[in-house]
């Protein structure tokens, strides 16, 4: 009821004063790096500041259309969010890719021609600026599922990605200790993955956060003072991705053994760790590449050890899947 009101109006205020901005920013482009950095992320802002408008505005509609709320998770308005947001990520995702040069390209099977009429779970690899977006764009837009997202709380001070994803069935997760008695992370997890129909996936990023270097060590070494040696040892010999965290894994897998499993990895936006390195990177140029892998339930083992072993198992495929992807790309750039 306070930031949604407040954040309309300054979008609104940006939108109207944004043709200034862009007037500037193009006259100045010439003078610094050449490649209109400026011109081409105020551009991108414009969009996103004119979706934001455009989304509020909807989903108040929908709020009223929905009887103030009362009929909000009745079948026909939870489908309204989920085109509401495919529309959002499709404007989105067609301005970044052209404004900051991306290619992308899908390898392996995907939810649709690896379980076509079946509920999904799908782990993903997690790297990059935007990569959740782009995979959340690929599920809905592409391949017309409907995900069920695990996500940072911090992403609800976003108005509209608050409220129409707490009017979905979305989890916004914190780092932070909860009270005694509160649902943990895991549980959560598992009451998104309970229930799953034909067309649900449930999209989780078992790592926790974008890969770096430095979580790569810290994650290693909270696995040691966890009396974790063994795994430790196994996360040691990933070298593009963090160590899985399995909890989350293990409890969507209890709470929907019915269900498909895809492994998802990328590459692409490894070496932009902080926002100095995307700017200095800008237009981007980059050749982000998918790629998916099925998994039966009937291949997935029984037992907590086993299925532990079994994600460090596909953690390490996607980590050599980098690393080859790489290299090929490194071919590519040198010839």
């Amino acid at each position: 009821m306070l930031i949604a009101p407040v954040a309309f109006a300054v979008c609104v205020t940006l939108l109207l004063t944004m043709p200034a901005w862009l007037l500037i920013a193009a006259i100045f482009s010439p003078f610094g790096s050449g490649r209109r950095r400026g011109l081409r992320v105020l551009w991108v802002i414009a969009v996103y500041l004119a979706l934001e408008v455009a989304a509020l505005l909807t989903l108040f509609g929908l709020w009223i259309g929905s009887g103030f709320g009362l009929a909000m998770r009745r079948p026909w308005f939870q489908r309204a969010h989920y085109v509401l947001v495919g529309q959002f990520l499709a404007v989105l995702y067609r301005q970044a890719k052209s404004a900051l040069r991306l290619r992308i390209d899908v390898e392996g099977e995907d939810p649709d021609i690896a379980a076509p009429g079946r509920p999904e779970l799908i782990f993903c690899r997690h790297a990059g600026p935007g990569d959740s977006f782009i995979i959340t764009h690929a599920l809905v837009n592409w391949y017309d599922r409907e995900p069920r997202i695990v996500l940072k709380d911090t992403l609800q001070w976003d108005p509209a990605i608050d409220i129409v994803l707490n009017r979905l069935p979305n989890r916004f997760l914190s780092k932070r200790s909860t009270h005694p008695g509160t649902m943990s992370a895991e549980e959560h997890i598992a009451t998104l993955a309970t229930g799953l129909d034909s067309d649900d996936v449930l999209l989780i990023f078992p790592e926790g956060g974008n890969f770096t270097p430095g979580r790569r060590t810290r994650a290693i070494e909270r696995l040691r003072k966890l009396g974790l040696p063994q795994w430790a040892r196994r996360a040691e010999r990933l070298r593009h991705v963090l160590a899985p965290q399995p909890g989350g894994v293990l409890a969507a897998l209890d709470a929907a053994p019915e269900a498909g499993i895809v492994l998802v990895g990328h590459t692409g936006f490894e070496d932009l760790d902080s926002v100095s390195d995307v700017w200095r990177g800008l237009p981007l140029d980059r050749h982000l590449t998918m790629r998916w892998w099925s998994v039966p339930p009937a291949d997935v083992p029984a037992g907590r050890e086993a299925r532990i072993a079994w994600l460090y198992d596909w953690w390490a495929k996607i980590d050599a899947w980098i690393a080859e992807q790489s290299t090929r790309e490194r071919a590519d750039q040198g010839r």
